[in-house]
């Protein structure tokens, strides 16, 4: 284990970064994809084929956490790592989507958020300074701010309220990071990243960004994308977004997404990303492979004796056959979702490892193109947990 937290840009392609985030649980090879972890579990693949797939971090949820099964509780047990055996770096997402995506069960103000839970009504107050107390409890090293996350469209007034909201929630959530290093409750090594939001306006994007990198955060993320806007709009938000931004501190475009838009991103810069959908697709009968999405509950795989793909290092891809595959997924056998979500996650991890390399070589653009035309694949925004 290091003992510090650093970001390395090895390289540059265009505006593709390669690059390394050095974290108390190993190094985080950037660009990065990290399996949706949320409730200290990424649903249907165990740890050990996570990492055997290739990914230096996962991503889990504050929000979630809280509720169940509560961070003083995983912090008694050790802490997130050795409560759900991963001992590799986990980044923490501060509840801020979940401003957005329980908008019915959730009330805002200026001090925070009050929480009905979805899974028994009990009422939640969720702080700037309760949430970096939550992720210092779980151990994360990497936390985020909390922040408000809006839909999109909105009302340009409520964009910026909201953005406004954020950059205050951010500097309390910094001095409250400071005051756990201070009596010990987080380590040096671990880092507290801003959130840049503003919905696709430029100006507010440009206030948010110059103000989050006055506070020098050891990290940037982009949120407020991939929530409603049109797939153009996102990308010129987030090339708009990039160039703000410090270079020598790791860029994460949160919630993001298929494929394509994981190529497009990181032809702009952004260095981390999240989404469900490797996982979730899974579960819905859906694989990722390098000719495209299969959609396992279609009639014609019934017969198909070939596999996902015969040159994937992933059994779950090589090893078993389409009218397999397309057996578990029509009788709803529970090893349908974990051969196909390990699949996916695979082939996001090799995905990513092919980004890497091509920028390394100088060749991302073409490579880019090329892979794109092979995919064919919609453009679809992600979501988050």
């Amino acid at each position: 284990m290091s003992s510090g937290f650093a970001f390395r840009l090895i390289g540059t392609d265009g505006a593709a970064r390669l690059g390394e985030i050095v974290t108390p649980h190993g190094i985080i090879r950037t660009p990065a994809f990290m399996p949706v972890g949320t409730a200290a579990t990424v649903k249907a693949v165990y740890p050990e084929q996570l990492a055997a797939a290739g990914a230096d971090v996962i991503l889990a949820n504050t929000y979630h956490l809280m509720l169940r099964p509560g961070a003083e509780r995983i912090a008694r047990l050790g802490g997130l790592h050795g409560f759900m055996r991963w001992g590799r770096p986990i980044l923490t997402d501060s509840g801020g989507f979940q401003v957005m995506s329980l908008a019915r069960l959730r009330k805002v103000d200026d001090d925070g958020v009050g929480f009905q839970s979805h899974i028994d009504g009990a009422r939640h107050r969720l702080t700037p300074e309760r949430a970096v107390e939550i992720q210092c409890l779980l151990g994360a090293d990497i936390m985020m701010q909390l922040d408000e996350c809006v839909a999109l469209p909105a009302p340009r007034t409520e964009v910026e309220t909201a953005m406004e909201r954020s950059l205050a929630w951010a500097e309390r959530c910094r001095r409250a990071f400071a005051a756990c290093l201070q009596a010990g409750l987080a380590g040096p090594g671990q880092a507290l990243f801003g959130i840049v939001q503003g919905g696709i306006d430029p100006g507010l994007r440009r206030r948010s960004a110059e103000a989050l990198v006055a506070m020098d955060l050891p990290g940037h993320a982009i949120g407020g994308l991939a929530v409603g806007e049109t797939h153009q709009a996102m990308i010129e938000t987030l090339a708009q977004t990039a160039a703000l931004l410090p270079a020598g501190k790791p860029r994460y475009l949160m919630g993001v997404g298929t494929p394509i838009d994981l190529i497009e991103a990181v032809a702009q810069g952004a260095d981390m990303f999240d989404c469900v959908m490797p996982t979730r697709s899974g579960r819905h009968g859906q694989a990722f492979t390098w000719a495209g999405k299969v959609n396992l509950r279609n009639a014609r795989h019934a017969d198909d004796p070939a596999p996902l793909d015969p040159e994937s290092s992933c059994p779950a891809a090589r090893d078993y056959s389409r009218a397999y595959l397309h057996h578990l997924v029509k009788a709803e056998e529970y090893l349908a979702a974990m051969l196909l979500s390990w699949a996916n996650v695979a082939f996001y991890q090799e995905l990513m490892a092919a980004m890497r390399a091509a920028i390394a070589e100088g060749r991302f653009a073409a490579w880019a193109a090329e892979t794109k035309a092979r995919l064919g694949e919609s453009r679809t925004p992600g979501t988050g947990p």
